[in-house]
């Protein structure tokens, strides 16, 4: 099956994120942008100036109403905006492409889902690291039985001083957490993946903020962040049990007094443990223990075959490698975490 329709996008959110999903757009052969809205007037011309030829709007909804012709719409904005303006897009009969994570909690997910089925249009979460050359290694390794049983799996997003000092990333009415719910999420939803894709049951964790909301004067890369409406963690933990029986550990940090930052995860499977970072699968075989690296895993952009594959779903010319379900067990998964350490016990997740 082949299209040669022209294939046009529209944006919710114009910021920074927004341009890298257009780059990526406007790789994509018979892709066109056509309109972005924002309420920020900087935003639009910033996003007018680097992508020629495209309407902007202050309200999205207008944008929707005036260009029928839009295919799919790329979600941009804040975590706090996701869930209405996909169902809005999707309403409008406009594929969804929505930034992570995927919404402020499980049931604004859910409610995005039935949007999508409602009006039978394809929904996917902007999640790349699931496509990333190591991740897609060990799933394969995973998929065909090297492993054996997945029983526990240790995943970290950890900055030692990395609080954005842009955006409104400090802002819990607005983003609906820190480091867990900005990094944390892509180390989760790959190690997630990388595990077969369970279904968690219950969440235990803890989070703490001793930082962010107040002035420093230490040196470092992103200084200056607005502590007086910092209302975020600096530090989260968690811990989430599978239905299979297995666990996963995560750790993200915007602050953590630690070498250097740390992006990675260790599977530990019955026949064979992988460290994603290193690209290594470890494994017993005629009577030694081995270390095994890929000789080559492949290179190409996972965030660009990111957008290509969404593009591609939406025309049908591919099946979809990344379901919204999976993104919303994500969320799930999140949500847990931030009801274990407010309610201080271990949370069973529906």
């Amino acid at each position: 099956m082949s299209s040669t329709k022209t294939f046009k996008v529209g944006f919710i959110g114009a910021g920074g994120i927004a341009h890298t999903h257009a780059t990526n757009y406007k790789k994509v052969d018979g892709v066109e942008i056509v309109a972005a809205a924002d309420v920020s007037d900087k935003a639009l011309g910033k996003f007018k100036e680097a992508f020629t030829g495209v309407k902007t709007y202050p309200d999205y909804k207008v944008m929707l109403a005036k260009h029928p012709e839009i295919d799919a719409v790329s979600v941009c904005t804040p975590n706090g905006l996701h869930a209405q303006n996909s169902i809005d897009a999707l309403n409008a009969g406009k594929h969804v492409l929505v930034e992570k994570p995927m919404a402020m909690n499980a049931k604004e997910g859910q409610a995005m889902i039935d949007a999508a089925r409602k009006n039978d249009k394809q929904l996917i979460v902007a999640f790349q690291y699931r496509f990333e050359p190591k991740s897609r290694l060990i799933r394969r390794q995973v998929d065909e039985g090297r492993f054996g049983t997945i029983m526990y799996a240790r995943a970290q997003a950890l900055r030692r001083r990395g609080i954005p000092n842009w955006g409104v990333f400090g802002r819990k009415d607005l983003q609906g957490g820190g480091p867990m719910i900005d990094i944390g999420v892509h180390i989760i939803e790959a190690t997630h993946y990388m595990m077969g894709a369970p279904r968690p049951v219950a969440a235990f964790g803890n989070t703490w903020t001793f930082m962010g909301n107040q002035p420093s004067d230490v040196l470092s890369m992103w200084p200056n962040w607005d502590h007086k409406t910092y209302t975020v963690e600096d530090f989260a933990v968690g811990m989430i049990r599978f239905e299979t029986g297995a666990m996963l550990a995560i750790e993200a940090s915007f602050v953590a007094h630690i070498e250097k930052d740390i992006f990675n995860c260790n599977l530990f499977g019955e026949k064979a443990g992988a460290n994603w970072e290193a690209a290594q699968i470890y494994r017993d075989d005629a009577g030694y223990m081995f270390n095994t690296t890929a000789a080559y895993v492949g290179s190409w952009d996972h965030f660009g075959y990111k957008i290509k594959h969404f593009v591609e779903v939406c025309q049908g010319l591919r099946p979809n490698e990344a379901p919204a379900e999976h993104g919303l067990m994500v969320q799930k998964m999140l949500d847990g975490i931030y009801a274990s350490s407010a309610a201080g016990k271990e949370v069973n997740i529906e």
